[in-house]
């Protein structure tokens, strides 16, 4: 009787004239319990009841949610998995709820995401696999959510669908790539994402396939002539997961250099700079910035340096500096600030290259893009303070990007402030006669002196601000300077500073001041 009941008002439920009276003979609340039935019938007709009941209708939905249907409706996905018209009135009422953040953080704490992979790997339609994309799309904006989502391997299963569709023509197969591909990117972009991975599970599960695997699907997007939208998208999928490979080496205990390496030498690096040529003025960006982000992990481990270097990377990736987007030339000066990371070989291939640097110095006055300006003053000092050429050191000189480097003695950062003391300081060992005239024009002294005297300047910038002072010393016309700017005075009041490290290097730069060593 109760079935057959529950069957009448889901019939009902389908007339919008209907709905009303039903919301107020509180039906809803009486057809609740029935979700926790174990017939499979009532199931079906109390649950299309609900859900036409409250279609479109927000209070009623939250009235759901507070009552406790969440649960109820991830059991039925979790004890009738095999049955499609269960599956489809849970997953409907689940779509239906998935906006709300109260029905959000309930399925935060049940199994839901591993229900919505069982179904994914199910799915035979384009119509059940789109519903199941809404509700992820939905529940993925939702951050416990996403680590849950990531964790069940959903990215994993939607490469599966994507390889499984690559290449088809079919209007229907390219809205379902696209649905995939943009709903990897919210699950997997995102750096509070990763972290909160790293410390839940010490690994990214998406990121288990091999260095192999990776390499084929990248010649088989490469071999791709087609310029469909379905390559793009593919070929986006590409880059992310080679980003995310990486950076699981990265975060993995060995031999995750060795796995960098592997790729490397299988010739992802080459393959990701083909999509990259190929994409360089496409107005979508996405392809390369996913695969710059692949390329700045990989350059990580000095052995992948090495083995880039060899192969000619640096080359090929300044060759993408025609790139207009501020968001490629962002990735495109950390990669380069990477790879020449610890490196005197990259550091020199760098520094000998005039349009880079040229690029670079106009970049790092580039007052619109701040992030660009920062990551251009970082790489011009990251190839001075690696390089061990004079002919560097004079091609940065006559490039005019010194005095950009003096000015980032005065960040607000002190990891950018002792970047360039460090750079400036190596610069002057190799060849402080070339520099000499831009130390005096860019008042290098005077911003030295006052980093001394600030007391908010931390040890560390001190430490190599006096560093970078005994170097100067070495010039007549800065040592002149420094006297007449009484540097000696600060210097003296340093030695009874609180950090021991601040009073031996100030002891060492009046030595050196004093002529005495």
């Amino acid at each position: 009787c109760a079935v057959k009941a529950a069957h009448v008002l889901s019939e009902i439920a389908k007339d919008e004239e209907m709905k009303k009276p039903c919301i107020e003979a509180d039906l809803v609340v009486t057809l609740i319990p029935l979700l926790e039935s174990t017939d499979q019938e009532m199931l079906l007709h109390a649950g299309r009841a609900i859900g036409r009941i409250c279609y479109d209708n927000r209070d009623l939905q939250e009235e759901l949610v507070k009552v406790g249907v969440i649960p109820s409706l991830v059991r039925i996905l979790t004890d009738y998995a095999e049955s499609e018209p269960l599956v489809h009135v849970a997953l409907l009422a689940l779509y239906n709820l998935a906006d709300l953040d109260s029905a959000k953080e309930a399925l935060s704490m049940t199994k839901v995401a591993e229900q919505l992979v069982k179904q994914l790997r199910r799915a035979e339609s384009h119509e059940r696999l789109e519903i199941v994309f809404e509700v992820l799309q939905a529940l993925a904006e939702n951050d416990a959510l996403k680590v849950q989502l990531v964790e069940a391997g959903v990215p994993e299963v939607l490469s599966e669908i994507l390889l499984r569709l690559h290449g088809s023509s079919q209007a229907e197969d390219t809205c379902i790539v696209k649905a995939a591909s943009d709903l990897i990117v919210s699950l997997l972009l995102g750096a509070s994402v990763y972290r909160q991975l790293i410390l839940l599970s010490g690994e990214l599960k998406v990121a288990k396939n091999s260095a192999k695997s990776i390499v084929l699907i990248l010649a088989r997007c490469e071999n791709s002539q087609s310029k469909d939208s379905l390559n793009s998208e593919f070929a986006l999928l590409v880059s992310i997961t080679v980003f995310l490979t990486s950076l699981t080496c990265l975060v993995l205990p060995l031999p995750s250099d060795g796995n960098c390496l592997r790729m490397v030498q299988l010739g992802v690096i080459h393959q990701l700079l083909d999509l990259l040529e190929k994409h360089v003025q496409s107005r979508d960006t996405s392809v390369q910035q996913a695969a710059l982000s692949a390329l700045q992990n990989l350059a990580v481990p000095v052995v992948s340096k090495v083995q880039m270097l060899e192969e000619g990377v640096a080359e090929r990736i300044e060759a993408l500096l025609r790139s207009e987007s501020p968001p490629v030339q962002f990735k495109l000066l950390g990669t380069l600030r990477m790879l020449a990371d610890g490196q005197a070989d990259a550091a020199e291939i760098l520094g000998h290259d005039p349009m880079l640097l040229n690029r670079l110095v106009q970049w790092c006055s580039e007052s619109d893009h701040s992030g660009i300006c920062g990551e251009a003053n970082r790489l011009l000092a990251s190839i001075l303070h690696h390089n061990r050429s004079q002919e560097v050191v004079k091609a940065i000189q006559a490039a005019q990007g010194v005095k950009h480097l003096v000015s980032m003695t005065t960040s607000e950062h002190a990891a950018i402030q002792n970047e360039a003391l460090n750079a400036l300081a190596i610069a002057s060992a190799i060849d402080l006669e070339t520099l000499e005239e831009s130390f005096k024009e860019s008042q290098l002294v005077q911003s030295l002196h006052k980093l001394l005297q600030d007391d908010d300047t931390s040890p560390e910038v001190k430490y190599n601000s006096m560093g970078l002072l005994c170097r100067l010393l070495n010039s007549g016309d800065l040592r002149q300077e420094i006297e007449e700017d009484k540097i000696k005075d600060t210097l003296e009041r340093l030695c009874s500073h609180s950090n021991a490290s601040v009073v031996k290097e100030a002891i060492t730069t009046l030595q050196v001041l004093r002529g005495e060593t």
